[in-house]
Parts: C-alpha cells; structure tokens; sequence
C-alpha cells in the first residue's frame, strides 16, 4: 500500500490551534498506519468527549469546542480519519470503504480504553461515528449530534447527489474555499488550515471517497451495519443526547435532522443555529457551552 505522510511543517501556526499531536500506529489491522488524534485532559479523567469530523475535516473543525469540554475536566479525544488531517494517506481510492473507516476507529477506542464517553458527531463522523456504541454500549453514556445521518440505502434528494456529482467532477477539491463558501465568517488563515492536509491532489484519495461512499443505493457496504445502528438508537439506547443544527446546511438541515432525533431513544428538542450551515463546529463555542448546560 503506497502511503503519504503530510509534512509537520505544514501544521505549523494554525489559528485558534495549539494542540499537541497524538499518534498511534500499531493499530491491529492497520500496523504501520499512523492515526493522529488530538488528546487533551487528564487520562484518568472521569468523563470523555470522543469528537468524530467529517468530509473534508478534521481536528482543526472542533478548535472552538475542545477547549470547552475540557474546562469541565473531562479528556477530549478529537481523531483524524485515515485519509485526513495529520494522519496517514493511502493513495489508493480503492483502500478507502466503509468498513476501513469504522474498524480502524473501534480500535483506536478500545486501544485508548475510552470509558464514560460522550460521542460528540457531524457529517461522517456521524454516519460512522454513529455505528459505534452498538459494538461497545457500556463505553458511551452521552450524545452531542449535528448535522449528519444514519442513512440505509435511499436518496439523501437532489442537494447531496449535486455534492457527490461535484466532488466527483474536481478530484482536487479545493478545502479551503469549500470551507469559506459553507462558513462565511472564517479567516482566510481559518480557511486555509482546512487544506493544510493535502499538499497536492496525491493527498485527496480519503476525500474523493467520503461522498461517493454515503449509502444511498441498495447493496451498498455499510447499510446493514447502518440498519443495526438505527435499531439501536431507537430501541436500546440507555444514555443522554443533545442535538444541535445548522439550518442553513441545504442537505442535512432541519428536516434530515428531525427524521434523526426520530430515531434517538429520549432526544429533546434540538438547538436550531439559524444563522449556522453544515459545518455546525464553526460555531462550536456556543453550541458546547449548551451540551455541557443541557447535561448540567
């Protein structure tokens, strides 16, 4: 498997960003691999927020929450898929499936020995992310859900097959002005660190994935694995949730979001940011101090 390795130099002085890289890499089926995550608070902290990113995220988008959750004197965990971020990058388009994403992040979780954990999600990091505590209830106890899904093989409408069609047409995708389009209010520099990751389009293949991988035909990988974590939020779920959305997001609003709760056991009415879109962690600062006030 050829592999690139984003240049720590290009990391360097990142707004609003000052936190310490984590890295594993002998993650059972991924020997070699390296995982980066961010780790801060206490290990034997009594309570862990476990925050998942998206397409084409990664640590950077939760630089405005970490400091929140940690200043309850809970550990906040923050990986990077394989693919993004600080870690590691498989060239081929090919290694990148469902299954890849979701094994390597049950093992970094069991590895870590995460306990109490609050599963903190948003666009992939909620479709997978979501599949998680089904295989490891007794480590999750809290949910904080933006704007994401759980989706089993039907069409998301006509706003995500435009996505995954443009995605699909620029292999290259510009993070940044993806970025600054979907969240006004960030710096140029804000901007930019969201394509930090990738020093040329060799980089990308984690990102040219994520979309055509969102399970919305039949026979898709991951749809029954999808199927199960409906059942389980639905009928097993044991802990607390707190959803918050981005309603200008034109995909995965208000009303995707209000077929989710639908389906999470004892989900309160949700925080609807009106002036927020997709990338709800942009205005994380708000939307954390309200998670943390809503589980008191």
């Amino acid at each position: 498997m050829e592999v690139l390795r984003t240049p720590d130099d290009r990391f360097a002085e990142l707004p609003g960003y000052g936190f310490a890289p984590h890295y594993m890499d002998d993650l059972k089926g991924y020997e070699g691999l390296r995982v980066h995550y961010v780790d801060e608070g206490a290990d034997d902290a009594s309570r862990t927020f476990l925050c998942l990113p998206g397409e084409p995220t990664w640590a950077y988008l939760y630089r405005r929450m970490i400091p929140v959750f940690a200043g309850t004197g809970a550990r906040v965990v923050v990986p990077d898929w394989l693919g993004f971020g600080r870690s590691d990058k498989p060239v081929d388009d090919e290694v990148y499936c469902f299954d890849f994403h979701r094994n390597m992040m049950l093992g970094l979780i069991g590895k870590l020995d995460l306990r109490n954990v609050s599963l903190v999600v948003q666009d992939w990091g909620g479709i997978l992310g979501l599949t998680l505590p089904m295989d490891m209830a007794e480590r999750f106890s809290r949910l904080v859900v933006m704007n994401t899904a759980i989706p089993v093989g039907e069409s998301l409408g006509a706003g995500f097959q435009g996505w995954k069609d443009y995605v699909a047409g620029h292999p290259g995708l510009d993070c940044a002005a993806l970025m600054k389009r979907a969240c006004p209010h960030l710096s140029d520099q804000e901007a930019q660190a969201y394509e930090a990751p990738f020093p040329d389009q060799r980089y990308k293949a984690g990102v040219r994935r994520f979309p055509q991988m969102v399970m919305i035909e039949p026979g898709m990988g991951g749809i029954e694995t999808a199927r199960c974590a409906r059942h389980f939020w639905q009928h097993e779920w044991q802990g607390e949730s707190f959803m918050a959305i981005g309603a200008k997001d034109p995909v995965l609003g208000v009303p995707v979001m209000s077929e989710l709760r639908k389906l999470i056991r004892g989900c309160p009415p949700p925080m609807v940011l009106e002036d927020a879109g997709h990338f709800v962690q942009e205005w994380g600062e708000e939307v954390a101090r309200a998670a943390v006030g809503h589980f008191g």
